[in-house]
């Protein structure tokens, strides 16, 4: 696949023209941890709402589908949280074929998907937290494994409109991780080592399917 970069002035300016499109767009956004998908998430919605009123856009995180950190005591894996099969990556895909299904959902009446948030203040996810209503012409999907090829996350491309990929040097990306991590209560040791021995692992599969994405944005 031929990938076209952009920066992130054009990104968001495409980003606002999939919105002005017939019919809703599923935009994806892949990319390692800390390579600014969030950001760029947020930054799209605030300039579609701007452009063409509030509430054309929504964004639906990923991370909603974090398993909850009891579960991940009980499997083991609390100690790499953020690894592909610490996400319950069915519902994703369900989710995000439903979305993407809007025709569908206005044939069955129903109004309102609920999707789930991410709150890192309790580093927990948050069931039913964010409306998408039928209304909604641009859904902004951001997360760590969007183009990864291992079922059934590999359904995801055929499932959005785009795919989008983040890159970013990955000094820049270390260092927004271990700021992150420090907000959120690690000092610095144990905010470093979680980013490379932890994160980095994650964002070593991240960076081998970036070649999936139609587009990648340098932030």
């Amino acid at each position: 696949m031929t990938t076209t970069e952009l920066s992130v002035d054009d990104a968001v300016e495409r980003a606002v023209a999939l919105a002005a499109r017939p019919g809703r767009t599923v935009l994806g956004i892949a990319g390692a941890p800390g390579a600014g998908k969030s950001t760029l998430a947020r930054r799209i919605v605030a300039a579609v709402d701007a452009a063409h009123g509030t509430g054309t856009a929504v964004q639906v995180p990923m991370d909603g589908f974090h398993l909850a950190n009891a579960a991940l005591d009980a499997l083991g894996r609390h100690d790499r949280k953020g690894a592909i099969d610490t996400f319950d990556a069915a519902g994703y895909v369900a989710l995000v074929r439903r979305l993407a299904s809007v025709d569908d959902e206005a044939a069955s009446g129903d109004g309102v998907v609920w999707a789930p948030d991410f709150d890192r203040r309790v580093d927990e996810p948050i069931a039913g937290s964010i409306a998408v209503p039928r209304t909604t012409r641009l859904v902004v999907s951001e997360g760590n494994y969007l183009l990864d090829t291992a079922a059934p996350w590999s359904a995801l491309v055929d499932l959005f409109t785009e795919t989008w990929a983040c890159v970013v040097d990955d000094r820049v990306r270390v260092d927004r991780l271990v700021g992150r991590h420090m907000r959120h209560g690690r000092d610095h040791e144990a905010a470093r080592t979680w980013a490379l021995e932890v994160d980095g692992v994650n964002a070593a599969r991240v960076a081998a399917t970036v070649g999936r994405a139609s587009r990648t944005i340098r932030t």
